[in-house]
């Protein structure tokens, strides 16, 4: 990635140069000459990185939210809740599955009350 930002700085370098050639060969100076486009618009590799790491925080929101239901609710619950909310600050792709992580999420924490006020217990129990 290094070398890529390094090419694209060096084709920027090399394209003013040749602007400012060329503007100089017809008497402009080189402040008049309009900058390349390419020289201009920012890099949206930055964008499609967060992007994906905000898909990937609704998916896990959502799988640990749907985990959280079987085992481990008072852990899940709220890892599950926290990973929707940031995956829907960061604008994600997946608002769907962010949405549904966060209300499995709190589902987690209302089982967990539910465990508590009838068995007096954080544990599940299966059996009689």
């Amino acid at each position: 990635m290094t070398l890529t930002l390094i090419d694209r700085a060096r084709r920027t370098d090399h394209a003013s140069d040749h602007a400012s050639g060329q503007a100089a060969d017809q008497g402009v100076t080189p402040e008049a000459v309009p900058e390349t486009p390419s020289a201009q618009a920012p890099d949206p590799a930055p964008r499609r990185a967060a992007g994906r790491e905000a898909d990937g925080l609704a998916v896990a929101s959502f799988v640990l939210g749907l985990v959280g239901l079987l085992a481990f609710n008072l852990l899940l619950g709220p890892t599950a809740i926290v990973m929707a909310l940031l995956a829907l600050a960061r604008r994600t792709r997946r608002p769907g599955r962010a949405y549904l992580g966060l209300a499995l999420g709190v589902a987690d924490l209302v089982v967990l009350a539910v465990l508590v006020t009838v068995n007096g217990t954080v544990a599940w129990n299966l059996g009689a």
